[in-house]
């Protein structure tokens, strides 16, 4: 899949079929997030994938929103150094996080970002040193195209560039 398409069909998956990833396309997934770019090449995190069912109800139940997590055939946590030192480091691991999440979609595999509130509960959960934080996880899994089409095949979602692109100035 080309990335225009790619990025222009991508959406939101919470609902996920009851089917592994193959251990290939989990490594594809990695590597994406691994090749991201960061401020001065820094690579400031550390990638924990949970295929667990069992890790992922209990990493669920960590943030409000992170139900999706239960369900799911792979779960990334992406752990940083306290974030709060520098603002560029919650940039980069999100730039992380988007590419793994576009390298997903390319390979027909779905996926959502889940905010981590209970860190300390995660951070217990999945053996994480106290130096390190977990703020996002990400759910994985193949998702059905008829029930949830990609947003390109339903409607755009999006402002129109015009209304969100000033040239030179506001």
């Amino acid at each position: 899949m080309d990335i225009f398409q790619t990025i222009r069909e991508k959406r939101a998956i919470r609902v996920f079929r009851e089917e592994r990833l193959a251990e290939e396309t989990i490594q594809q997934i990695l590597s994406a997030g691994r090749r991201a770019q960061s401020s001065k090449n820094t690579q400031p995190w550390h990638f924990i994938a949970i295929t667990d069912k069992g890790m992922l109800a209990g990493l669920s139940k960590t943030g409000a929103y992170a139900g999706h997590l239960a369900g799911a055939a792979l779960g990334i946590v992406v752990a940083t150094p306290d974030p709060a030192q520098k603002w560029t480091i919650a940039f980069d691991a999100g730039q992380a996080a988007a590419y793994m999440q576009l390298a997903a979609w390319s390979l027909g595999v779905g996926s959502c970002l889940a905010s981590i509130y209970e860190s300390d509960a995660a951070r217990a959960l999945l053996g994480v040193p106290p130096e390190w934080h977990i703020d996002i996880a990400i759910s994985f899994g193949y998702f059905d195209a008829v029930s949830q089409p990609p947003s390109g095949v339903r409607h755009a979602g999006r402002r129109p560039l015009m209304e969100i692109v000033h040239r030179e100035k506001w």
